[in-house]
């Protein structure tokens, strides 16, 4: 540990580890395979990084997004680490640059998409030089499982046996008991060391705002109105959305859209602008935010159900990284669910349709096109139905894009799969629905042991603290509803919530969509307390959830009017404190000769690291600095853009700079 701890220092230029880093970098530095589960913002990636440049560098990082790579290879250039990527974004004689390099042992770590190891000849040229070690980041990508499940990481299991003895560590943010076992299983981790750490964020409050999709936009504006919500961002479900919401957002906040539409220069300049402060709110599609390092983010809204909690963990996990108090608000309704399972539908068609696909297959080789010809399908829906043959092996498909028919034993496994799809996304109402608190649901869904505290954040905690939605007193026609549920409760000592809706209010003209947050309510103000129960059906497993009456309920026959709160108005900020936050966060008085002095710095800083200057830090941050002009490290923490990160690499080049200069 203690060569480790000098590396830390020496090569990383951090003081300390984070809690559970130094457990992780000795098993992986003593040769032991590893599964890493740990929150976004975590450290997940020093876990590799360090014991890899212990071991000797060579290090092979296989990673599924090109954002991804890109930022972490900027980062350890930073560092002074020799490092290449080989991807579809790079020149061709970079990537033969790269394998050159690779093979005189030049390398500290290269980067490289899943879909490289489909070539044996990419293959034979890695075995030239035995790797020290194997990352495979974003590890839950392998599982069908998982939330996020791409075909082209299931064949790394076998690629990885061509490319041992080198120890692997598999690494993750999230994975439910299920997705970290299948990882093992399908990486082939021997002697694996499960390093499996908390999941619980006590900083990060949840809110559940049941709105129609009408209303949205505008809740969203009014969350984003107010300085101390910033940087944020939205996610939104479709592409169009992204684009109108960003609009409506730019004309009162400075904002940019972020979606796979975009060209992957508008991408790049949107990413950038926002990591570096320039534009505090991006709206953005799920495919934005994988490997994003900005510890800042204090908001984070959904303007429609995820289709995972695996998905809506990780998204929600990029807000509150410094550990300050942060907010994650989801916008649903039950017409979220109608649109999911239009998408399911297209994403997962019937057997008898998929059979249609694996039979017009065969030895030759044919591509997408030619197949979506002979079976009249569109070009994306032939490509999405062939990569689900794929990763259930009905199809192979070679580097080329070229596929041919695979076993015909795929047709259990895939339905299995489109069960556990629908049932991830009843996972999602049901979280949506719920009366407990939303960190102790989202921790249990990962299988960690849940104790009788709530967070003390979310809005079943505590709320009186949301920022999206005050809450009231119920009326009349409220509270003879909820006089009705709990005397059910009373005689029947406990029902499924459905059952209760079904049986005394469906027929009475009361909406289940109305009935929902009676008996929230009622749980929430300590009345009513739910616990989700199952029982078998034709061989599946049906869940439901059940109410019982708490003791405080069974002694509270009739309700007061205060007894229990029900959801209110959105709120609304006041306009001037509005402007004044927002101008306080941008810090526009900065002294220009301190700016001036502070930019050559960073020119000199990115010179030295070969990158562009706005990878060290962007002009709002500088601004920042100028303008508070702190005299300590803790004062630097506190400037606007300051995470953690920056400040360990650059905290005392930036004091130094303002002690020289005389406007410091």
């Amino acid at each position: 540990m203690s060569d480790l701890r000098a590396i830390l220092h020496e090569r990383f230029g951090f003081g300390d580890f984070r809690p559970h880093q130094a457990e992780a970098c000795e098993v992986v530095a003593e040769g032991r395979d590893a599964l890493l589960v740990m929150p976004t913002g975590a450290g997940k990636s020093l876990c590799y990084q360090l014991p890899g440049v212990a071991r000797g560098g060579n290090v092979l990082v296989v990673s599924p997004l090109i954002a991804l790579m890109e930022d972490q290879a900027t980062k350890l250039a930073q560092q002074g680490f020799k490092v290449a990527r080989i991807h579809s974004g790079r020149h061709r004689d970079e990537a033969n640059q790269a394998c050159l390099d690779w093979r005189d042992g030049e390398l500290d770590f290269l980067f490289i998409a899943p879909e490289r190891l489909r070539n044996g000849g990419f293959i034979k040229w890695l075995q030239k030089r035995p790797a020290g070690l194997i990352a495979i980041d974003e590890a839950h990508c392998i599982s069908h499982w998982g939330h996020d499940f791409r075909p082209e990481y299931r064949m790394l299991g076998a690629r990885l046996a061509e490319l041992r003895p080198a120890p692997v560590i598999a690494l993750t943010a999230t994975a439910t008991p299920r997705v970290q076992q299948d990882i093992v299983d399908q990486l082939s981790l021997k002697d694996c060391k499960r390093l499996i750490h908390g999941f619980r964020r006590d900083n990060l409050g949840i809110e559940v705002l049941d709105i129609k999709p009408s209303q949205r936009a505008d809740a969203a504006l009014a969350l984003l109105a107010e300085g101390e919500r910033l940087p944020a961002i939205v996610y939104v479900p479709t592409r169009k959305e992204c684009d109108s919401l960003a609009g409506q957002i730019a004309a009162k906040v400075p904002c940019l859209p972020y979606h796979a539409g975009l060209s992957g220069a508008e991408r790049d300049r949107a990413q950038s602008a926002f990591i570096v402060g320039d534009v505090p709110v991006i709206v953005a599609t799920i495919a934005f935010g994988m490997g994003i390092d900005k510890a800042d983010i204090r908001t984070i809204i959904h303007t429609a159900l995820p289709s995972s909690l695996e998905g809506y963990y990780q998204e929600i996990g990029r807000a509150g990284r410094d550990g300050k108090p942060s907010r994650a608000v989801l916008m649903w309704g039950w017409n979220d669910r109608r649109i999911h399972e239009h998408f399911f539908e297209r994403d997962y068609p019937p057997v008898a349709e998929m059979r249609e696909l694996y039979n017009a297959l065969n030895e030759r080789g044919q591509s997408v096109d030619a197949l979506a010809a002979d079976l009249g399908l569109r070009g994306d829906d032939a490509q999405r139905r062939l990569g689900k043959l794929a990763g259930h092996g009905g199809a192979w498909i070679d580097a080329d894009g070229y596929a041919t028919r695979g076993d015909d034993t795929w047709t259990e496994p895939y339905t299995l799969h489109a069960a556990h799809k629908r049932e991830q996304l009843d996972r999602v109402v049901a979280f949506a629905q719920g009366n407990t608190c939303r960190m102790n649901a989202l921790v249990a869904h990962f299988g960690e042991r849940v104790g009788a505290v709530g967070c003390g954040r979310c809005d079943i905690c505590a709320p009186t603290g949301c920022i999206a939605r005050s809450f009231r007193e119920p009326n009349e026609t409220e509270l003879a509803h909820l006089q009705r549920i709990t005397e059910v409760l009373r005689v029947s000592g406990g029902m499924s919530t459905g059952k209760i809706y079904r049986d005394y209010f469906e027929e009475g003209g009361l909406s289940r969509r109305d009935f929902e947050p009676l008996l929230a309510a009622l749980e929430q103000n300590g009345l009513v307390e739910t616990s989700n129960e199952a029982f078998e059906k034709d061989g599946r497993e049906i869940q439901y959830r059940k109410a019982a009456l708490t003791q405080v309920g069974y002694e509270l026959i009739t309700l007061p009017a205060d007894a229990v709160m029900l959801p209110g108005e959105i709120k609304q900020p006041a306009k001037k404190k509005r402007a004044a936050k927002t101008a306080a966060a941008h810090n526009v008085d900065a002294p220009a000769d301190v700016v001036e002095a502070l930019k050559a710095w960073r020119l000199q800083e990115a010179k030295a690291a070969g990158v562009p200057a706005y990878r060290i830090m962007g002009n709002k941050t500088l601004d920042a600095v100028a303008a508070a002009r702190p005299g300590n490290l803790d004062a630097l923490a506190e400037v606007h853009g300051i995470g953690p990160a920056k400040l360990e690499l650059y905290g005392e080049a930036l004091l130094r700079v303002l002690r020289e200069h005389r406007g410091g």
